[in-house]
């Protein structure tokens, strides 16, 4: 498909990308190539007019499943922490670009990030501007998968994109199983009644209660984030 012939498809997108998929092959940190691949498809979704929202994980510095003698609450908060700074990275290279981004955090941290407030995220929207929603639901025990479908749903999203390490949602670990089957479309009560892993169950009854579509897609592959914006067959796509 050629570039110039791009038309969105969704007028607003929440994309979840985990923080792991930052990391890239060093496996920590953020690498520098895989955020600038990420923000160069960012400027043009945005230059499309699309309003963009992003919920950022934090496996590539914390997963509170680390500290498995700490306590949970603890751990989870310090995940949180962990967003912040993956969202910090992002709005400074997004910014680097010329499109104004704003942080809100679920946690108040004034100094840093503007508290989570619906009415101002909307607010920006119509301002141009992209919004990155940080320290997921601002509660442990709650995954970022589950932040991102609430985010989506408060703000009317017309889709949750889901960036992953790999290219959807297959019935068994590919990187384990070669013979894994990959589904091109499943349904939400799919992914409840088969327990599949790709987004936790919280998350799915959530997108399916609100009639939200959920893709779910390889971050990697070449322009990923712009052909899932403009509709184009790929991934697994999780519908009612």
């Amino acid at each position: 498909m050629a570039e110039k012939a791009m038309v969105p498809k969704y007028k607003r997108i929440l994309l979840k990308l985990s923080g792991e998929a930052l990391a890239g092959e060093q496996k920590f940190g953020l690498n520098e190539n895989v955020v600038s691949m990420v923000v160069d498809q960012l400027v043009k979704v945005h230059e499309m007019g699309v309003e963009i929202a992003l919920v950022i994980g934090g496996g590539n510095f914390w997963r509170g499943r680390q500290g498995t003698k700490m306590d949970r609450t603890t751990a989870d908060h310090m995940g949180m922490l962990a967003t912040v700074m993956n969202s910090l990275a992002m709005m400074d290279a997004i910014e680097q670009k010329g499109i104004p981004t704003r942080v809100q955090t679920a946690l108040n941290m004034v100094s840093v990030a503007e508290p989570y407030v619906l009415r101002k995220a909307l607010h920006h929207f119509e301002k141009g501007r992209i919004v990155i929603m940080a320290c997921g639901t601002g509660n442990p025990f709650c995954s970022t998968d589950t932040a991102a479908a609430q985010r989506a749903c408060e703000i009317a999203a017309d889709v949750l994109l889901m960036a992953k390490n790999v290219d959807g949602i297959y019935d068994s670990d590919p990187a384990t199983n070669p013979s894994a089957k990959k589904y091109d479309a499943l349904t939400f009560n799919d992914i409840l009644n088969k327990g599949l892993k790709a987004m936790d169950t919280t998350a799915a009854t959530m997108c399916m209660e609100n009639r939200i579509p959920v893709l779910a897609f390889a971050l990697g592959e070449k322009d990923s984030i712009l052909r899932a914006v403009c509709g184009e067959k790929m991934g697994t796509l999780i519908t009612n």
